[in-house]
C-alpha cells in the first residue's frame, strides 16, 4: 500500500506544536462581563436558569468589577433591575435610577483600568417590558423611542460610562445616541451598538435575569433568524451613523452573520454569548453530558474563529485565568 506524501499530524503531534501553529486565539481582553444588578438587593440573588450568574448588589458589583479589571477583561457590561417600572420605562433616566447609579459605583471602583459599559434600553425599566414606548394601539413607537434613548445616553454618560451599548434595535438608534452625545459635550464616549440582533428563542434565562415584564415579543423590532443580507445591512448603517463597534446576537445560533458582518465593516465586532446558550452548556455539564470546562472553551473559540473581536460571556471571569 501507499502511504501518504502529507502528514498533517506531524504538527498536532504535541501540545506546544498545536499552541505554535494555532490559527485562533482566546485572550482575556477579548472577553466582556454582562452583569445585573438589583435595585436595593442586600445580598446577591442566584438566577435559577443561570448557574453561577447572580443579581448583584451594589457592593457585590464593584467587587466583580475589580476582580474583572485584576484579571484583564475587556470590560463590563451593566444591566439594571429596577424595583419599580412604568410604561415608559421612567428608571432608565433618572440619575438615582439604579442602572445609572450602578455605572457611578463601578467607575469609581474601577477607574480607567476597565471600560465600563452600559445596557441603552427600556425593556428593563417598563412594565410592558418592550423596548421602547407604546403607540396607543400598542406598537413600539420608534422615533418617540429615540427621544427618550437620547435622553438614556445622557444619563449614562453624565453618571461616567465608556461605552453606550443601544440594544433596542429602533431605526436610526445610533444616530440619535450619537448626536445627543456630541451636542452635550460627551464626544469621548463610544457605541457599542447591537446592530444585528435577532429574535431569538434563545433569550430566556435573560428574561428570568432583568426579571422582564414583556407582554407578547418583540418580532416587529428584532430581526428575523433566516435573514443575513439584513443583518450585514443594519451593521453598516449602524457605522455610517457613528457607531464605533458593531455586535451580533445572539452568537452561537448566527456564527455566519458574525463572519459575514466581520467581512462587512470596518470597526470591532462583537458577539453576545446569550444566556440560552450558556444555559445550555451548564445544564449538559450538570448532567455528566458534556465535558463542561472543554465546551467553555471551545464555545468561545468558535465565536472568535467565526470573526469576533469582542465577546460578551458570562464566563468571562472564569475562563481569564485559563488564558494565560
Amino acid at each position: 500500500m501507499g502511504f501518504p506524501e502529507t502528514r498533517l499530524r506531524r504538527l498536532r503531534r504535541t501540545p506546544a506544536l498545536r499552541r505554535l501553529v494555532a490559527e485562533t486565539s482566546l485572550q482575556a481582553r477579548q472577553l466582556v462581563l454582562p452583569v445585573f444588578v438589583r435595585e436595593g438587593a442586600t445580598e446577591p440573588t442566584p438566577i435559577g436558569s443561570m448557574p453561577g450568574v447572580v443579581q448583584h448588589t451594589r457592593d457585590s458589583v464593584r467587587k466583580a468589577a475589580a476582580e474583572a479589571a485584576e484579571l484583564g477583561l475587556g470590560g463590563i457590561m451593566l444591566f439594571g433591575v429596577p424595583t419599580e417600572k412604568d410604561a415608559v420605562g421612567s428608571g432608565a433616566v433618572d440619575p438615582d435610577g439604579i442602572l445609572n447609579v450602578a455605572i457611578r459605583d463601578v467607575v469609581a471602583e474601577v477607574g480607567d483600568a476597565l471600560p465600563v459599559m452600559a445596557d441603552l434600553c427600556l425593556d428593563e425599566f417598563t412594565d410592558h417590558g418592550h423596548c421602547g414606548v407604546l403607540t396607543p394601539s400598542g406598537t413600539v413607537d420608534n422615533d418617540a423611542t429615540l427621544a427618550v434613548y437620547a435622553e438614556m445616553a445622557l444619563a449614562q454618560a453624565a453618571a461616567g460610562v465608556d461605552l453606550v451599548g443601544p440594544s433596542g434595535m429602533m431605526d436610526g438608534q445610533v444616530g440619535a445616541v450619537r448626536a445627543a452625545l456630541d451636542g452635550a459635550g460627551y464626544q469621548d464616549v463610544a457605541i457599542l451598538a447591537y446592530s444585528t440582533k435577532y429574535a431569538s428563542a434563545f433569550y430566556g434565562p435573560f428574561r428570568e435575569a432583568v426579571d422582564s415584564s414583556l407582554q407578547g415579543d418583540r418580532r416587529t423590532y428584532q430581526q428575523d433568524g433566516g435573514n443575513v443580507v439584513e443583518g450585514v445591512r443594519e451593521a453598516l448603517l449602524d457605522v455610517e451613523e457613528g457607531a464605533d463597534l458593531v455586535m451580533v446576537k445572539p452568537a452561537l445560533a448566527y456564527l455566519d452573520v458574525v463572519r459575514a458582518v466581520r467581512e462587512a465593516v470596518d470597526v470591532p465586532v462583537a458577539a453576545y454569548n446569550i444566556s440560552g446558550e450558556y444555559a445550555m452548556v451548564e445544564a449538559a455539564a450538570a448532567h455528566g453530558w458534556i465535558d463542561r470546562d472543554a465546551a467553555i472553551l471551545e464555545t468561545l473559540t468558535s465565536i472568535r474563529r467565526a470573526g469576533a473581536d469582542v465577546i460578551l460571556t458570562y464566563w468571562a471571569a472564569e475562563v481569564a485565568p485559563r488564558l494565560s
